[in-house]
């Protein structure tokens, strides 16, 4: 990410997150002319302390110093939590990762994570890296989402498919808060991984051929392992309910394993059991 690209995206995360802020949650009058959302740029200056005009062009995207004191005043008056907090530093202070490792090719997993694949038996679980490639999947995540051994290697992408796949997009009864959950996590990666021209890419590229994609990325949201229960409409197993679990794999690579838990006191499990068994024995 070159400095011109990690400016605007710091201008535009600033932007979105000041608008989502009600002024009566920080003791400010709501009034009845603002002409639009959230906060205006002098009370957000006001509340962290720091002068207008500094506050203007940090957000305007100029090129200007920062140091982690005026960031955590910043994060205060932008009420922003831990992750988005560590968003807005590698933004700000161009905190680049080292990605000498560069995504490399994942075609065989480590033994104890084809394990975990397998002792997962009714958890569908998918293994992404950090460009979001999957690289691992298990039997129940083929049958509630994709058979992705079906799917070229290069389109294994989970932002690509989320957004392309028709099957996905039915399959989420609330697809948009589906999609922003994975665009969540994609958003850490793109700040942490500063020097990837890869993400710019891949941005420009799903910002073309989806809008839904651009209008939702455009919300800024970040989360490092965002939890939340997810209704399925499984065109053949029905209602299913499960608990999404994201954890970081540690090691060499940067590998995210997203565990979906069957939610306790509904028949999600059973459904899921019938819907693998049905399959096996017509595909005998």
């Amino acid at each position: 990410m070159n400095d011109k690209t990690r400016l605007e995206a710091l201008s535009t995360f600033l932007k979105a997150k000041r608008a989502q802020i009600k002024p009566e949650s920080v003791g400010l009058p709501a009034g009845s002319r603002r002409r639009t959302p959230g906060l205006r740029r002098e009370e957000v200056a006001q509340l962290a302390g720091v002068s207008t005009t500094w506050y203007t062009w940090l957000e305007q995207g100029r090129d200007i110093k920062v140091s982690s004191v005026v960031l955590d005043c910043i994060t205060q008056a932008l009420q922003l939590n831990n992750d988005e907090r560590d968003y807005l530093y590698d933004l700000a202070l161009e905190k680049k990762s080292d990605i000498t490792n560069q995504v490399k090719n994942q075609s065989e997993l480590s033994p104890s994570l084809k394990r975990i694949l397998t002792e997962l038996t009714y958890c569908p679980t998918i293994i992404t890296d950090r460009h979001c490639h999957i690289v691992g999947w298990n039997l129940a995540a083929a049958h509630v989402f994709l058979d992705f051994e079906q799917i070229p290697k290069e389109q294994r992408n989970l932002i690509r498919l989320v957004f392309s796949r028709k099957e996905l997009k039915a399959l989420a009864v609330n697809w948009e808060h589906f999609a922003k959950g994975f665009l969540a996590i994609f958003r850490t990666y793109y700040g942490h991984y500063l020097g990837d021209e890869w993400y710019n890419q891949f941005i420009k590229e799903m910002s073309h051929s989806h809008p839904e994609f651009q209008d939702l990325w455009q919300e800024s949201q970040v989360s490092k392992a965002p939890e939340m229960i997810i209704e399925f409409r499984h065109s053949r197993a029905g209602k299913m309910l499960f608990n999404l679990t994201s954890l970081q794999v540690q090691g060499d690579m940067d590998l995210r394993c997203s565990i979906y838990t069957p939610v306790e006191e509904t028949d999600t499990e059973k459904k899921l059991k019938r819907l693998m068994k049905r399959v096996s024995v017509e595909n005998v």
